[in-house]
């Protein structure tokens, strides 16, 4: 029977299933991919992510990025870190220049383990995350119950950061999926509820658009790092994210988002291998 070879990996617990496409095509379309994603009768995911071989001469690799609804995605924070930590180690390097759908991104690996991933600059105009219609988007004017006029931001994908006094108050289940859908975001959006902490820290939970809430979000983090300093929320340009895949007390479960002053965006963070498998295809 002839299977498809996969690795589960993950990011604080915002897992991933990677093919690995450079030198066999994989046959994923979006029924195979919601297949896998069933947590039920699949492996279950919240990203499927292929390695294909690049298209631009610059880059070492392209990944592809798949939402556990079988939709494309143009970008994936911490999957890009997890799977270019497992490409670094298969190359022996430190370095790796990703192609993606929506841009350029590059990865390091640092002394400690953790990976940094360049993820491009954040796009602040509202036509390119995009909103519906010309406004500050600095408080866009959507809102649904306890959340109101959230930062908007693309990182290759499109982002709504509300910030609340209390995250623990907010359902985001239930209100998620309508802001998600909500008409000012043609695209759909990715939904995050940020509670500040400290000057250098925040509490951070994610719907994502075709996944639903997931621990961890990277461009998530992004996202919300930018929204933070562009509210002036927090000292400098520089935040530690607490997500739900976080352990308390433990700084390196963390996501570390820098807002670079040329506009790029550095995420930081840990990522960890669950298992390998074959998936049938017959």
């Amino acid at each position: 029977m002839a299977t498809l070879p996969f690795v589960k990996m993950h990011g604080l617990g915002n897992d991933f299933v990677v093919v690995d496409a450079r030198a066999d095509a994989a046959p994923i379309t979006p029924d195979l991919a919601r297949a896998i994603a069933d947590r039920h009768r699949g492996v279950g995911f919240d990203q499927l992510i292929v390695i294909e071989p690049p298209k631009d001469k610059a880059a070492d690799v392209f990944f592809r990025f798949y939402n556990s609804d079988g939709s494309e995605a143009g970008a994936c924070g911490n999957g890009t870190r997890c799977v270019a930590q497992r490409v670094m180690a298969e190359r022996g390097a430190d370095h790796l220049a990703i192609e993606t759908i929506a841009g350029a991104l590059e990865a390091t690996r640092r002394p400690d383990g953790r990976v940094t991933v360049d993820m491009g600059p954040a796009r602040l105009d509202w036509r390119d995350i995009p909103l519906a219609e010309a406004c500050d988007t600095g408080a866009v004017p959507v809102e649904l119950g306890p959340l109101s006029r959230p930062v908007a931001t693309s990182m290759g994908n499109p982002h709504a950061t509300f910030f609340v006094a209390d995250l623990a108050a907010i359902d985001l289940a239930a209100l998620g999926p309508k802001l998600e859908h909500h008409r000012m975001f043609p695209e759909r959006a990715n939904i995050g509820v940020a509670q500040i902490l400290s000057p250098e820290r925040m509490r951070l939970r994610v719907w994502e658009r075709g996944a639903g809430i997931t621990l961890a979000c990277g461009s998530g983090a992004c996202a919300a790092g930018v929204a933070a300093v562009r509210r002036k929320l927090i000292a400098g340009r520089k935040v530690a994210i607490v997500v739900d895949g976080s352990t308390p007390g433990d700084p390196a479960s963390e996501i570390e988002i820098e807002w670079l002053r040329d506009g790029h965006v550095l995420m930081t963070g840990p990522t960890a291998l669950s298992f390998t498998g074959a998936w049938p295809l017959a």
